[in-house]
């Protein structure tokens, strides 16, 4: 008899928090445009180029939103020369360069954010401009005598470095600038801005099309990114990390109005790109507890993902029977939502290792543990593989050309193992497990400690209480117009995301905890002033310093604790 094959499922995660201080409109941080022009292009070229191929891609909400600001305002500068927000891509264009000289250094090491190894130290003219801002951060005086053409250069090397290797590959304009290596002019920079804008302004159209061919299942996030199981019982990390010591809030206010508010809004924004409701939801970071999954279930989700040691911590308890084989979807007591676990170990083989290895190599050692996976476990499996689809790509050799090349032509050609979707899964009446109780966790370590249980993240909960019942007062006290409680609904939502708390804690980078906290803590004080009320003190000091350096610069975890 003829065996079924292995089913494989990858899916990619694209999530960036609100960068925009949403009282001025800037962008704080870049890091949502440099991911479309280098990662979700890249991706989707991938895709396009392997036709058999399938996959999941999940997008958060919010960085829909920013992509289509992005686009809209790039487009406005290069048609009416209307000034661009993020201070990064305004530099790129800006015909003069201001004298200020903390201005200048900011703008150097704003231009060295990227991986030393694979994106700076790649390009000879690029190496050269950075030991020169290096010696610049040591020579400070010296500042006054750099020319506006070291900073044209410099600003036009980090585009080019962020730009996705596909886009370097196939666009002449691309290869005649990096060729050009120097001496950059204002029709250069606004060359590259040009490049930026097409980038930007077709890449949701190109997956909603791979989406309309049946090549991806598009899925969704709550809106802001929101730890759910933590707003609706913070208590409920001490079923993974029993005694973790919790903020002074006890319970987060409205916390279950909150979810569905973030599943509403969410899907709705979904529905405004893609033109469909989705069937699947990744929720915030596989975050999930009994009480969660029930909710995706009455918002009439299909499926939902977490961790695979979301899995390993429910099948200890005793109400749960150990199945044969753990490759399957589980049905939680009465709900009717598919729940997918991540195989751990083969995810963070992709996030962690095969940067390190030659690209054929690292496909062919995934492939062998798949077919591992095929000869010993039932043939009714199914493998998930999720993923961060952005940050692990720049630790690889071209931004994963290779890497992603390879996965996609041998495993869509592979006669053994079957790329599929979440969705498509259940329609092919995949089987799925039973389960009487879920242990909440989430797919970093199947715990909740990235986000709570650490003195500063707990803090941080805690400034986050005071501003949730600031904004319950103003809303029962009618003080607030139409207009006015939108704007703080959505602002509240962005100061309920997740990434804040990923980043306070010591054991992070210095550089990100200060970025992140500092934004945390704007995106409260805007909160409290769109209220009518004067911020708390505490909110002009910082609360988080970070001395750490983790494995890929802490923008990814691994799902075991190792």
């Amino acid at each position: 008899m003829k065996k079924n094959k292995l089913k494989l499922v990858l899916c990619w995660h694209m999530h960036q928090p609100e960068y925009r201080d949403l009282h001025t409109g800037k962008f704080i941080l870049p890091w949502t445009y440099l991911h479309v022009i280098k990662d979700y292009s890249d991706m989707a070229t991938h895709l396009e180029a392997t036709p058999n191929a399938k996959a999941v891609v999940n997008f958060a909400p919010t960085l829909l939103e920013q992509i289509e600001e992005y686009a809209r305002q790039v487009n406005a500068y290069l048609q009416d020369r209307i000034q661009i927000t993020d201070p990064l891509l305004a530099a790129l264009v800006d015909p003069t360069v201001p004298a200020d000289i903390e201005y200048r250094m900011k703008l150097i090491k704003d231009c060295l954010r990227a991986n030393r190894d694979r994106q700076i130290n790649r390009y000879p003219a690029y190496k050269k401009l950075a030991a020169m801002a290096e010696w610049l951060e040591q020579n400070y005086d010296a500042l006054d005598y750099i020319n506006s053409q070291y900073l044209c250069d410099l600003l036009v090397w980090y585009h080019l470095a962020w730009l996705g290797e596909t886009v370097k590959l196939k666009d002449n304009r691309v290869k005649h600038l990096i060729e050009k290596a120097s001496g950059y002019t204002l029709h250069d920079r606004i060359e590259v801005l040009e490049i930026i804008s097409e980038l930007l302004s077709n890449i949701i159209y190109r997956y909603k099309a791979l989406a309309k061919r049946g090549q991806i299942e598009i899925s969704v996030t709550p809106y802001a990114h929101p730890i759910m199981p933590l707003l609706l019982d913070l208590n409920s990390a001490h079923q993974a990390m029993p005694g973790a010591p919790l903020p002074d809030l006890t319970a987060y206010p409205g916390g279950e109005d909150r979810v569905h508010w973030h599943l509403k809004k969410g899907i709705e924004t979904f529905k405004r790109f893609f033109g469909f409701t989705p069937e699947g939801c990744w929720p915030s970071e596989g975050s999930v507890c009994d009480k969660t999954l029930a909710i995706l279930d009455g918002f009439g989700f299909k499926w939902a993902a977490t961790g695979g040691s979301v899995l390993h911590n429910s099948l200890n308890l005793p109400d749960n029977e150990k199945p044969n084989g753990l490759h399957y979807p589980f049905k939680l007591k009465n709900t009717n939502i598919a729940c997918f676990f991540r195989d751990d170990g083969l995810s963070d083989l992709i996030g962690f290792e095969y940067s390190k290895w030659h690209a054929d190599d690292a496909v062919g050692d995934l492939i062998k543990h798949l077919e591992t996976i095929a000869d010993n476990e039932p043939s009714d499996s199914i493998v998930s593989i999720i993923m961060d689809g952005e940050n692990a790509w720049e630790y690889f050799p071209e931004n994963g050309n290779y890497f992603l090349s390879a996965l996609y032509q041998r495993l869509a050609a592979h006669p053994t193992i079957e790329l599929t979707t979440f969705s498509e899964c259940l329609k092919n009446k995949a089987t799925v497990k039973p389960l009487n109780r879920l242990v909440a966790g989430s797919w970093v370590y199947g715990t909740f400690s990235t986000w709570i249980g650490d003195p500063d993240k707990n803090r941080g909960w805690d400034m986050l209480g005071d501003a949730k019942w600031a904004f319950d007062k103003a809303v029962s006290a009618k003080k607030l117009s139409e207009k006015q409680l939108k704007e703080a609904e959505i602002q509240l939502a962005i100061c309920e995301g997740s990434d804040w708390f990923w980043w306070f804690g010591d054991y992070n980078p210095g550089e990100a905890v200060s970025n992140f906290e500092k934004q945390f803590r704007l995106n409260l004080a805007n909160l409290y002033r769109l209220l009518g009320q004067e911020p708390p003190v505490y909110l002009a000091l910082s609360f988080t310093q970070g001395f750490g350096d983790p494995a890929m610069g802490g923008a990814m975890r691994p799902g075991v604790h190792v």
